[in-house]
């Protein structure tokens, strides 16, 4: 007589039994399509630093991040970018190690691989530029919020979702 759990029941991301991988791991993979490609086209389009006002309070912009969340260590001399590399590899082997063991969880494999596209897509980036390249810049006022792109949103929603997951 539990109502919470008669509409877990009912929601597409409630645990069933099995599951398939396979599907999860495609999520990702499209996920790390979209990012890559619109980096390309930002890099294509833009130099650093040029931007394109959309609305008052959003603009498209060329941003290169050397750093993590944030600009995080992005001053710290260009070690930084095999940290971050290898931080988001080792990621990206555990991540597809939780999937293959809990496809049936249906929240949970939906937020690591949204977590899976993401990461690769910033790993790629770095090891192609030594840089991950950021676009979307929101800001209000004459202050901006960091630029990010499709990964970090990817990885923002899957964390997200660990959290739902969770309660």
């Amino acid at each position: 007589r539990n109502p919470g759990a008669r509409l877990m029941a009912r929601s597409n991301f409630a645990p069933r039994a099995g599951g398939s991988f396979w599907p999860w791991n495609g999520r990702a993979v499209f996920i790390l399509i979209v990012d890559q490609l619109t980096k390309t086209l930002i890099l294509g389009a833009y130099r650093l630093g040029d931007a394109t006002p959309i609305t008052g309070f959003f603009s498209i912009v060329r941003a290169h991040n050397t750093g993590a969340a944030f600009s995080f260590l992005a001053q710290a001399g260009g070690w930084q970018r095999w940290l971050f590399t290898g931080f988001g590899a080792l990621a990206a082997l555990f991540i597809v190690w939780q999937l293959r063991a809990h496809p049936g969880q249906r929240l949970f494999a939906f937020a690591l691989s949204s977590i899976l596209g993401g990461a690769i897509g910033n790993v790629v980036d770095r090891l192609l530029h030594g840089y991950v390249v950021d676009f979307l810049d929101f800001h209000w006022a004459g202050s901006h919020f960091p630029a990010f792109n499709v990964a970090d949103s990817a990885i923002t929603l899957g964390a997200i979702c660990l959290v739902l997951d969770e309660l």
